[in-house]
């Protein structure tokens, strides 16, 4: 006897996805729409939202990101409804998504907001781990409390923070690129950091204004519920708080880097004594390359494309993220971009009618302003987002709508090495050409700036430490001034260049 299905639920917008992207999106649609219901669908029995939002200036915004109970959301906003389940299948014929746990629901506006997960280096290799949700983060931060040396293996932000959090445990980080923090910074601003790794930390640290996450409050049967195959939402900012990422050893800071490689092999123990291949100690100097064979066992071996093999406890895949867009293909003509995100045009919408996607799930498909640039960042989800509901909403009512503002300027303020870093426009003169020049000011252990100039104009610039001149280079960024006149003096600390420009 077949089992009877639940009556369709019907929402003229559904949003699916906990994360900031998809709770931000159903926030503004509650605001905009409060007669009507509002259906996030949500594999986690958790949501990420959005707090204490500042706008910091023109573009830059600072906000923390708080993990909260769906029905903290629900009681904020009585119209909005969270659907605690996976999608199985999206009908966009039919106008209809399945859920896992056997349900449909209507729609008359979807959102799709379902993040991206990891990429692993290896797929099912218990002593590969990849940090994307707070759950991962959680796992981590237990596996590490038992070892005496992890590798990471990656070059993006997550790799960055773990490499400077991490106490009482040798780090070998291996990355495919020259200099640390490829996809932020050039190699000066990576020198700038590198040193801070070197030094010791002071015990102290400086309170950050973002706050902890917290899962404390999370019931047990909750975390069954969300079992491992839901991948949860995206690390916001200062993940790594509340979390103790120490190991067992009693150092604070002791890393190696391995540049311009990749992972050839990962063997388990009992593969690597049959291998009869020979592992390296840690090292001890980096002007000393004298080979010693490590005497130790391990639970497990990496082998590298420059021929190095070192034992770990395990390994951290930190290697950027896919796009989460699985559920979704199957019998949709979705257009997917290069990097397997949904594409979408400038009003958020993907290539099939009353579809619009937000986040990391999708891939900005316009024209871009020639100073934005998509990244899969937090800032971008919350604009995003919300831009989708503003979309979605005036789409309803057959009204247009401009671009957010928000897309004019790629701008992204965040931490790292305990250092404010703001990056602007085209930051690291991506897909500039040649013909760009670079203004920079270090020092050392207080500040890096770095003012990326095109035709007399500038079209970007990376500020770490507490230099005061964001808003001034926006400014400069935004309106194109011509700023040929000031050559070298734009960066001299004798000059105070707001004076200049207010």
């Amino acid at each position: 006897m077949e089992v009877a299905r639940s009556p369709p639920t019907a929402g003229k917008f559904v949003v699916v996805g906990g994360g900031i992207a998809g709770v931000t999106c159903a926030e503004q649609l509650a605001v905009d729409f409060p007669s009507e219901d509002i259906l996030l669908i949500t594999a986690s029995p958790v949501i990420k939202a959005v707090t204490n939002f500042k706008q910091v200036s023109k573009v830059l915004e600072e906000f923390d990101v708080e993990e909260q109970p769906s029905t903290m959301l629900e009681n904020r906003f009585p119209n909005i409804k969270v659907i605690e389940s996976g999608v199985k299948q999206l009908k966009s014929e039919q106008r209809c998504i399945l859920t896992e746990d056997g349900n449909q629901h209507v729609y008359k506006k979807l959102c799709l907001c379902a993040g991206a997960k990891p990429k692993l280096i290896c797929e099912g290799n218990p002593y590969v781990l990849g940090i994307r949700d707070t759950d991962s983060a959680q796992e981590f931060q237990k596996q590490l409390t038992q070892a005496k040396r992890i590798m990471i293996i990656g070059n993006g932000g997550i790799a960055l923070e773990l490499v400077y959090e991490i106490e009482g445990c040798e780090v070998i980080w291996v990355i495919k690129d020259k200099a640390i923090g490829n996809t932020f910074f050039d190699a000066g601003a990576a020198e700038f950091l590198t040193s801070k790794l070197i030094d010791e930390k002071s015990e102290a640290k400086i309170a950050r204004k973002r706050t902890r996450y917290t899962t404390e409050g999370r019931k047990k049967e909750a975390q069954t519920k969300a079992h491992a195959g839901n991948i949860g939402s995206a690390l916001g900012p200062d993940w790594h708080e509340g979390l103790d990422l120490k190991g067992t050893k009693e150092f604070s800071h002791k890393i190696h880097i391995e540049t311009m490689c990749e992972v050839k092999n990962i063997y388990l123990q009992a593969e690597f004594r049959i291998s009869e291949k020979k592992s390296l100690i840690f090292p001890k100097d980096h002007h000393n390359q004298s080979v010693t064979t490590d005497k130790e066992i391990w639970p497990v071996y990496v082998e590298l494309t420059n021929e190095k093999i070192y034992g770990c406890d395990f390994i951290v895949s930190a290697t950027g993220v896919t796009p989460n867009t699985e559920p979704f293909l199957c019998g949709n003509n979705f257009d997917v971009g290069d990097d397997g995100g949904l594409k979408v045009d400038d009003h958020m919408h993907t290539s099939l009618p009353d579809i619009y996607a937000a986040g990391d799930i999708c891939t900005a498909s316009w024209q871009p302003s020639p100073v934005w640039q998509q990244m899969r960042l937090w800032t971008q989800a919350r604009q995003m987002g919300w831009y989708a509901a503003k979309c979605m909403a005036a789409a309803s009512v057959g009204e247009s709508i401009d671009m957010d503002f928000s897309f004019e300027l790629f701008a992204h303020v965040t931490k790292f090495f305990n250092y404010k870093v703001v990056l602007l426009g085209k930051y690291n003169a991506q897909g500039l050409g040649p013909d760009h020049e670079l203004l920079l000011r270090c020092t050392k252990g207080q500040e890096y700036i770095k003012a990326v100039l095109q035709n007399g104009r500038m079209m970007g610039a990376v500020l770490i430490g507490e230099t005061d001149l964001e808003e001034t280079f926006e400014n400069l960024i935004l309106n194109q001034m011509n700023l040929s006149a000031y050559g070298e003096d734009l960066l001299d600390p004798n000059i105070d260049i707001e004076d200049y420009f207010d």
